[in-house]
């Protein structure tokens, strides 16, 4: 469920807390959907609140008692009829944090006397479809224990909140000894499948679901057990933060049973039954060994309130599940991957382009071979003249075919990455760093067919401004002039520079990614950025050297300068002529394009996947999605009369089902 802002996002004080509507707009709304004239003033019936305005119950032949409940939520004074008064405040209480709990404790209020006694209880749960499936024991020890022996004792609400807490666990004590008859204290294992679908279904995901009977461990269940299973599921986001503590941090690193356990124990509330249940459990969904990951607590926490942090234009899902991954799924998954990345290479590389100019003249300025006065001094003095003697247009000379070549040269590389990481990731989704190596060493690799062509036109189009002619080569001229074969000059180079680059900038990149991820492993655009400029910083500088000779081999000697055969007789020339620092220049430049440039390609690449998100059963970027528990703050409707507090109305009465269990027939 997606986290919309509201109109009013700015003036909440937090979450759980909501800016009141203004009475005059609730009052325009009010009479909006108001069908009952009473004495010349407007009232909404049951139905006009929960179905037209809510936008519950739609469907044919709801149920009537069902709506009738919800809508005294609000009435009351118990006419049968909704006031403008009691929808004003009753948008009052959904501003408040414990909301939930209240509008629980007013469906069970259905006289409106502000306690619940005896009766009220019981005419509301009767009406459950929880209460149909198992009926519930209201002569109990439990109940007397709450309205006393005479059951005369009515509970307020604060009494109330902790009463609904109890109740469910007291329901599922009264059917565990219903099915054990003979008083043993255990129950079979598909007695035990029966509770936990009709009572506490709202706990269970669909995997967990799967494995009832499996858990069991055997045709019979304890009643240890079954309060332990119970507990575990209640108390999930309390195991996730025990795994976090013991894996530092980390949501991909294994934990064995013994580093939980000991993790646990300074959590009190996690028993060492609940964690052998844990571990079992996984086992039984994932098919681990003895060792668990964060996904594998994801795939067992109920969902209850959740919010998904990354916003999606589309979403597409290509497949059902994973195993429906054939062939065909993975070559369209990877036709995706190469059109994103096009996209992205081409925004970082327009970013980045007037850097790369600057750093294409450095590498390619000499000393020692060459008699005469160098053209720039530095950096920022190759940058100052551009401008002055060839405009602001002379920074972006070269620009078209590069962006021409750039897209399917960072299509491949972001893609290739990609691919070799999934292949290389296990099924819980740990990747080693010899892998994460060799996943970025075949991206540089593949991209050189694309990238040798690309820099050596480029390359000579971004020198072609320091020499006064009467025409400027165009990018035609020199593909013409090179020929096929002369467009991969200097191939060696290039893969001497891009295969150790991607190598180093991958791996970099994705534990940046890690350490600047949120408490709940997201990553922000922000942060995608910022990982992005990290990674390229030690790739960039450190391939250098290699950069330097690549230049050199594909810009065509002037008279006078020095020619080079190969890789290794452009490297012992430079170090010979012109000294170790030679193959630095330009290194400061090198950097500050790279960085910035890679850091825009991967937020770009990422957020595109994000938006437009299609689900082809692999695997997704590392803190691209986060869900998490959230109030119904975070939950807001999208239908532009919800304001204020009927902003969160909906996700509110729906979970007080999904929440509290409390499911109403929604047919006849």
């Amino acid at each position: 469920m997606a986290d919309f802002a509201s109109d009013n996002s700015a003036n909440d004080t937090g979450t759980g807390y909501l800016r009141r509507a203004k009475t005059e707009t609730l009052q325009e709304i009010f009479n909006k959907y108001a069908t009952v004239d009473k004495d010349g003033e407007l009232y909404m019936t049951a139905s006009d609140f929960v179905r037209s305005y809510l936008g519950l119950y739609t469907e044919p032949n709801p149920n009537p008692k069902s709506i009738q409940l919800l809508g005294g939520i609000l009435d009351t004074s118990k006419d049968g009829l909704i006031s403008f008064s009691e929808f004003h405040a009753f948008e009052g209480l959904l501003c408040v944090p414990d909301a939930l709990y209240k509008t629980a404790f007013q469906l069970f209020d259905t006289k409106g006397t502000g306690m619940v006694t005896f009766e009220e209880f019981v005419e509301v749960i009767k009406q459950t479809t929880l209460h149909q499936k198992v009926p519930f024991d209201f002569d109990s020890d439990f109940v007397k224990m709450y309205f006393g022996k005479e059951r005369k004792r009515a509970i307020n609400y604060t009494e109330f909140s902790q009463f609904l807490h109890d109740f469910h666990e007291e329901h599922a004590v009264q059917a565990f000894k219903m099915f054990d008859k003979t008083g043993s204290g255990f129950i079979t294992a598909m007695d035990f499948k029966d509770i936990m679908l009709n009572i506490k279904s709202h706990l269970l995901t669909n995997p967990v679901q799967t494995n009832l009977v499996a858990a069991a461990t055997g045709h019979k269940v304890s009643f240890p057990f079954f309060m332990a299973f119970n507990s575990l599921l209640t108390n999930m986001e309390l195991c996730k933060r025990v795994y976090l503590n013991s894996s530092g941090g980390s949501r991909t690193q294994e934990v064995t049973r013994e580093e939980f356990l000991h993790s646990a124990q300074m959590m009190s509330q996690i028993t060492p039954l609940e964690v052998d249940i844990l571990f079992h459990l996984t086992e039984l969904i994932s098919e681990s060994s003895g060792k668990i990951v964060y996904s594998d607590l994801e795939a067992i926490t109920p969902e209850q309130y959740m919010k998904v942090i990354t916003r999606k234009l589309t979403d597409i899902k290509a497949v059902e599940s994973p195993e429906q991954r054939g062939v065909l799924v993975q070559i369209m998954e990877s036709a995706y991957r190469f059109t994103l990345g096009s996209l992205a290479g081409a925004v970082g590389a327009t970013a980045v382009y007037p850097i790369d100019l600057v750093k294409t003249r450095m590498q390619n300025q000499r000393t020692g071979s060459y008699i005469g006065e160098l053209m720039y001094r530095n950096s920022f003095d190759c940058f100052k003249k551009v401008i002055r003697h060839e405009g602001f247009v002379g920074l972006y000379r070269g620009l078209i075919p590069q962006l021409i070549g750039v897209a399917p040269e960072k299509a491949i590389k972001l893609t290739v990455n990609d691919l070799v990481r999934d292949k290389l990731t296990d099924k819980k989704g740990n990747i080693s760093l010899a892998s994460e190596i060799i996943a970025g060493g075949c991206a540089g690799g593949s991209q050189v067919v694309f990238t040798n062509p690309l820099e050596i036109v480029k390359i000579r189009l971004q020198v072609a401004g320091e020499i006064a002619t009467a025409q400027k080569p165009s990018a035609l001229m020199v593909v013409k002039d090179l020929g096929l074969f002369g467009l991969y000059k200097g191939v060696r180079a290039c893969l001497l520079r891009d295969v150790p680059f991607s190598a180093i900038y991958f791996p970099v990149y994705a534990h940046s990614k890690w350490l600047l991820a949120d408490e709940n492993g997201y990553n922000s655009p922000w942060s995608l950025l910022i990982a992005g400029a990290i990674g390229g910083v030690p790739a960039a500088s450190l391939t250098t050297p290699a950069d330097v000779i690549k230049t050199r081999l594909q810009v065509a000697a002037r008279a006078g300068q020095t020619t080079y055969s190969g890789v290794f007789d452009a490297a012992r020339k430079i170090w010979r002529e012109e000294g170790t620092k030679a193959f630095w220049k330009g290194a400061p430049a090198r950097v500050f394009r790279s960085s910035p440039q890679f850091g825009v390609t991967l937020v770009t690449y990422e957020v595109l996947q994000r938006l437009f998100y299609v689900d082809f059963g692999g695997t997704r970027p590392q803190g691209s999605e986060a869900q998490l528990p959230a109030s119904a703050a975070d939950l807001r409707s999208t239908n532009p009369d919800h304001v204020g507090g009927y902003k969160v109305a909906v996700p509110i009465f729906r979970g007080i089902e999904s929440k509290f269990g409390l499911f109403l027939p929604r047919y006849v």
